[in-house]
């Protein structure tokens, strides 16, 4: 199956302390939500994702924010089942195809999306979706780019989900809606679990 028709949101979260990555993960995956990408923007994210591979096996756990060809090494080495990055490289997309491991590359332009497609990659992470054009960028992409499909992330709330969601090239969502900092810190799973299953009936 697709990465892009796992979920109709893929939780993409920030973790400061990796000692909180296996009861979120757990609370999202109860609230319908396998797929949750942990972005390496912080010291703790190589160890949550280990941590969510080991612990979570009902998971389907990414690493976000890979930049670099050392990243996605380190970020397969970890457990991750999928990569995403924010943007694009000749080098790192090299890296990410020979990893053998699903990904989703980060586009914001045209150029950006023919460049993949002309290598046969198509699904394809929109960032920053509502700084890059939103919902109206995406509607025009359909037409010139048809076998292409997007996850937009970046600025996606629960109100324009939907909206995204209903576009024929959209498979799914990037939110960090789901993994509120005061409930990360709280340690409050009910409230996350909750709101991944308010995502998760969004489709």
């Amino acid at each position: 199956m697709s990465l892009l028709d796992l979920a109709p949101v893929i939780p993409v979260v920030v973790i400061d302390d990796a000692a909180t990555a296996v009861p979120l993960a757990r609370a999202l995956v109860a609230g319908g939500l396998p797929a949750i990408e942990v972005t390496l923007r912080t010291a703790a994210g190589l160890e949550a994702i280990a941590r969510i591979a080991a612990e979570v096996p009902d998971a389907v756990i990414g690493a976000g924010t890979v930049r670099t060809p050392a990243g996605v090494r380190a970020s397969v080495a970890a457990g991750a089942k999928f990569l995403v990055s924010p943007g694009t490289t000749p080098a790192l997309v090299d890296a990410m195809t020979a990893s053998g491991t699903p990904f989703l590359p980060g586009v914001a332009t045209a150029s950006e999306a023919m460049a993949l497609a002309e290598r046969g990659i198509t699904e394809l992470k929109f960032f920053p979706a509502e700084a890059a054009g939103g919902l109206p960028y995406l509607k025009s992409l359909a037409g010139p780019l048809p076998e292409v499909r997007f996850c937009p992330t970046g600025g996606v709330r629960p109100e324009t989900a939907p909206d995204y969601l209903a576009l024929p090239n959209v498979g799914c969502v990037g939110g960090t809606w789901l993994t509120p900092a005061d409930a990360l810190a709280s340690g409050d799973w009910a409230r996350i679990e909750k709101l991944a299953a308010e995502a998760a009936a969004l489709r």
